[in-house]
Formats: C-alpha cells, structure tokens, sequence
C-alpha cells in the first residue's frame, strides 16, 4: 500500500530538527565550557583567597598578634556567606575562623578537595606556609557554581525559546513559496482535457524537477502514441473487415438462393475461404494489437534459429508440396540468438507463409541460417515477382499490398515481421534474390555462451 507524505511538513520538520538539535549541542557545549571556566575561576580565587590570609595569618603570627579561637564576622554579601575558612597552628590548635566555619578542621586533604554533609558540597583548598608553621583551610560552596552555570544555561537557552518560533515561520514561509511551484505544476495538470497530451512546460520550474517533468512528458508521449496506435488500428480494422464481411454475406445468400447442389456446393466453398481468410485477418491483427503496446522482449531466453526454423517449415510443408515448389532449407551450427520463442516462431512462420503465397506454381524457395562475426542472419529467397526498391518500405506498413487482387492475404505479414523484428532489436533487410524475387534478411546479435 502506498504511503502518501507531505513534502512540505516533512522539509519543515528536517529543518526545524536539524537547527534544534544544532542548537541543542551548542548548547550543551557552551553550558560545559562555561561551567569548566566558571570552576577554573572560582578555584584560582579560592586559591588566591588561601594564600592571602597565610600571608597575613603569617605576619600577624609574627608579631604575635593572632588570638587563639578568633573568629570573624560574617559579611552581608551573598556569595561570601557561603565562603568559609579557618587558620590553624602547627600544633593542631585553631587560630582563626570564619563565623560560618565549625571548629573541626574543613578537609584533611591539602590542595583542592571537596567534601559534603548532608545538605552542601563544599570546594576546599588547603596551604601551609612556608616555615609549615600556619595552614589556612579555605570551603566554598559549590551551589555557587552550580547556580552561576544555571544562569548561563538560561541566557543560552532563553534565545532559543524565542528565536526556534521566528525561525520556524520563517523556514515554513519558506517551504511554502518554494513548493509553490509544485502546488501550480500539479494545478496544470489536473485542470487539463484527457485528450491533452502536449508535453508539461511551466513558466518557472526549478532543477530538481527536471527530471520528473521530462519523465512525465516521456510517459505523455508514449500514451499519445498508444492512444494514435489504437485510433489507427480501430479504422484500420473496421476498413479492413468490411470487405470480407460484405464477401461472406453474399456468399451466404447466394449458397441461400442456390437452384441445385452443385451451385450450393460451390457458393459453400466459397464461403470456407472467405471465413479462412477473415479468420487469418482478425488473426493477424489481434496479433499485431498485442505486439504494439511491448516495449521490449517479455522473458528472453537464448535459442537456437534451426530447430524453431525446422519446425516450421514442417508446419507448411503441405502447402510448399501442394505449389510443388522448389525448397531447401540450409543452416550452420551454433545459430543462437536472443528471444522470445513464440514472437520468433510467428516472425519465421510469416515470412515463409508470404514468400509461398507470392511464389508461382513450381517456383524456387531458399531458406538458411547463417552466421557471421557477430550477426546470426535468417535469409528467405523466392523466385516471385518481388518488391520494387521504391516500395520496400512502404510494404512494411500496416495494410499495404502490391498485389491485392491476385494473392489473398491481409496487408499484415510483414508488419508483424518488422514490428518482431525491432522488439528483438534485430535488423531487416528486403533486397533482390538471385532469380528476380525478394530476398528478406533478419539478422539478430549472436548470443554469445553463457548469456
């Protein structure tokens, strides 16, 4: 079942989710990088902060004028409320502390660690100085950070939240006069006849539609084609079946009103050959209606010419006896070719039946297969009156005879042959033959072994 799509929703939805996610990972990159560059700050002020109070913590240690268990009072701003830090002796006494910082020591670890309780993580840093006499113990608490890297997220994101709708109206707007061509292509066509078939040409059309509109004007053509086909056949036949229609029908009154048996004998066998030969016509051309829709060989196989030849030429051996003609057939091995079976049995099948009929009683028929650098050629001589050069392609259209009134036949043989012929991609020849009449070629490309 065919699933049917918007272009339009599905352009839309590509761009829009290409951008989001683009979007998204910048995002997501930036909101990484900026909270890697927020630690990186807060941990070199962190650090900047220990070592200012050791130096200080020093000299006044110096000039002996820290107090054991001082503490400073807490600042009022935000951010250094949640900064605490303590100074101790080498001893393990505390010298100094923040008014936020406890009385037991903030990490163990020296330089930058970081170390919860039950509601905060801290970020600590830990120095001695330099006569390891003081260690000053700085704790910072990581919702800062945390807090900080949230409002860069924000203002990434809220850009977003206001600019993916602008861009989406604007990529729909888009979408929308960039299909508009389509909408109008489609507008063409459906507003044309079924008899208009004229090749599709818009005033604008952009290039990746070239393709499907010369497609679709290919199709137009070859349906304008079959349509002219089936026109010309339908005329055709009806002109072509009245005649032997209006034949018969006469026939059929005469053996009607025949006075005796004899004359309603004869008017009887008339009429067999009318409905033979009516036959042969609706034959011929049902045959050649089926042949005109083919664009090429429905299910080819490699076959041989001389047996299929062999088995024909069986098939009208009684009509090649009763005109007591002179016929031999010849061939060389290895004769294969590429085909449908049944097309080449009627292709082979017509040539014989036509040269039989326009050959005279007791007249010659030379028939081989033969072969050469990479042609397998079928050549049929007779000894008839031939076809003048002028008119040897004119007998390969539908319902063209030269002789109409002395050879019963339909006008349609070698339209078959030829309409066979081209399916097959095979070549076409009519020439003189050695004693006067008409030599027909067909030779197809040799199928080579293994293909």
């Amino acid at each position: 079942m065919t699933r049917w799509f918007s272009l339009r929703r599905r352009l839309l939805g590509l761009l829009l989710g290409g951008i989001a996610t683009v979007w998204s990972l910048t995002m997501a990159c930036s909101y990484l990088d900026a909270h890697h560059e927020i630690d990186q700050l807060f941990d070199a002020q962190l650090a900047q902060s220990a070592q200012t109070l050791l130096a200080l913590a020093t000299h006044d240690d110096e000039d002996e004028r820290i107090g054991d268990l001082s503490a400073v009072g807490d600042a009022g701003h935000e951010y250094q409320r949640r900064l605490r830090f303590q100074i101790w002796r080498q001893d393990g006494r505390l010298a100094m502390r923040s008014e936020n910082a406890p009385e037991t020591p903030l990490t163990v670890s020296g330089g930058f660690a970081e170390h919860g309780d039950a509601q905060t993580l801290w970020r600590t840093y830990s120095q001695w100085n330099r006569e390891h006499s003081l260690q000053v113990q700085v704790a910072e608490d990581h919702a800062i950070r945390d807090q900080l890297s949230g409002n860069v997220a924000w203002r990434l994101l809220l850009p977003a939240l206001f600019g993916l709708p602008v861009i989406g109206l604007g990529a729909w707007l888009a979408t929308r006069r960039g299909l508009a061509t389509l909408d109008a292509l489609a507008g063409q066509i459906a507003s044309r006849h079924p008899a208009q078939l004229q090749a599709i040409v818009p005033a604008s059309a952009p290039d990746e539609i070239r393709p499907l509109l010369e497609a679709l004007n290919r199709l137009l053509a070859r349906v304008e084609q079959t349509l002219d086909a089936e026109r010309r056949f339908t005329a055709d036949a009806a002109h072509e079946l009245r005649t032997p229609l209006a034949a018969l029908q006469a026939q059929a009154q005469v053996a009607l009103q025949a006075r005796n048996d004899e004359e309603r004998q004869r008017s009887l066998g008339q009429l067999q050959i009318g409905l033979a030969r009516a036959a042969h016509l609706v034959e011929q051309m049902l045959l050649l209606a089926r042949l005109d829709p083919e664009r090429g060989l429905p299910a080819p196989e490699k076959l041989d010419l001389c047996p299929l030849v062999e088995s024909v030429c069986a098939e009208l051996g009684s009509a090649i006896l009763a005109r007591d003609l002179d016929f031999d057939f010849s061939a060389e091995s290895g004769g294969s070719v590429l085909g449908q079976r049944e097309w080449l049995r009627v292709l082979v099948r017509n040539l014989l039946d036509n040269a039989i009929r326009y050959t005279p009683q007791g007249g010659s028929l030379r028939l081989c297969v033969v072969r050469d650098a990479d042609t397998t050629w079928l050549r049929l001589a007779d000894s008839g009156p031939g076809i003048p050069e002028a008119e040897r392609q004119r007998v390969l259209q539908r319902f063209h005879r030269l002789h109409a009134g002395d050879v019963p036949g339909s006008g349609l043989g070698l339209a078959i042959v030829a309409r066979i012929a081209a399916l097959h991609a095979a070549r076409l020849r009519l020439e003189e033959s050695a004693s006067g009449g008409l030599l027909v070629s067909v030779g197809w490309p040799t199928a080579r072994a293994g293909g």
